[in-house]
């Protein structure tokens, strides 16, 4: 099994047309077969869209809801620039877009704000902004992590920070684990999927045998996580998990990266986020490097 996309779902491109949609949709279908079925521009309604690498012929629609209608879509993804991204995520939204993934960085808080409100009242997921996306392998890549380094198996990998996913991946894959499904929430202050809907997909997925969990300083995310899976245990739900802490390094006040990378008012500190981590039974890892040898002895126990 998978968590949130496999290989019979259908995706809708918002922004498809520009640099970075074309792309990354033409990597989805080159290497994974991902079920892309649709663009949305509300300029270029009636238009194809051609990808001379995959072969592929995609309609494009002037808007989520007429391309969702025609395709029977269960998926979007959003490329769209900064200025417009929040008015496509609450464009899904509106069409009942069951999962949508917004990979754009940049967007104002104040736009996100507008669409959480709209989101929170909406029967959709969305996943980021500012995240690098899912991929199961195999079966389905949304987003813009590389399809390369991904190998089936048993890890469920959950991340705040886009690189350390990948290095997280990498390194299961070495060590002959493999991935279920690998997701990126984004460091945003305001997003939508947490890592508390993400550990509690991966802990009811038969498939998902151990997790790696990557947080980053600022908030409280991942203290929440943590005392999320402390609960969890009580109850006889618990499976290997292995952790890092981005941003260790980084001055207190001073925004590292992510915009919601900020430790404030005395929270969000790398040795707080470690130590409720390790409180959880979480095996933190001293080094981004040392991501699957970390997993690896959570396993022995």
């Amino acid at each position: 099994m998978s968590i949130l996309v496999n290989k019979d779902t259908k995706i809708i491109v918002q922004g498809l047309t520009g640099k970075t949609g074309t792309f990354h949709t033409e990597q989805a279908l080159e290497y994974y077969g991902t079920k892309m079925v649709a663009g949305v521009h509300p300029k270029k309604g009636g238009e194809t869209w051609g990808s001379v690498e995959s072969a592929a012929q995609l309609p494009i629609f002037a808007s989520v809801g007429e391309a969702r209608e025609a395709t029977g879509a269960d998926a979007s993804v959003i490329y769209v620039p900064p200025a417009g991204a929040g008015a496509a995520i609450i464009e899904a939204i509106d069409a009942e877009v069951p999962f949508i993934v917004c990979i754009t960085e940049g967007i104002p808080v104040a736009d996100m704000v507008k669409v959480k409100a709209k989101l929170d009242k909406s029967g959709s997921r969305l996943l980021g902004p500012n995240c690098p996306g899912i991929l199961t392998p195999e079966e389905c890549k949304i987003g813009i992590m590389p399809g390369s380094i991904f190998k089936k198996g048993s890890v469920g990998v959950v991340s705040r920070s886009g690189t350390l996913t990948y290095e997280a991946v990498f390194q299961t894959t070495n060590a002959g684990l493999g991935q279920t499904t690998a997701v990126g929430i984004g460091g945003d202050p305001v997003k939508g999927t947490e890592f508390i809907d993400v550990l509690e997909m991966f802990l009811a997925d038969d498939e998902t045998e151990s997790i790696i969990m990557i947080g980053e300083i600022g908030g409280s995310a991942e203290e929440d996580a943590a005392q999320f899976l402390i609960d969890e245990a009580k109850k006889g739900r618990k499976k290997p998990t292995a952790g890092f802490i981005a941003g260790r390094t980084a001055p207190p006040g001073r925004t590292m990266g992510h915009a919601g990378a900020v430790i404030s008012g005395g929270k969000g500190g790398a040795e707080d986020k470690t130590a409720a981590m390790e409180a959880a039974g979480i095996r933190v890892s001293p080094s981004p490097a040392k991501l699957g040898e970390t997993l690896l002895e959570a396993l022995k126990g």
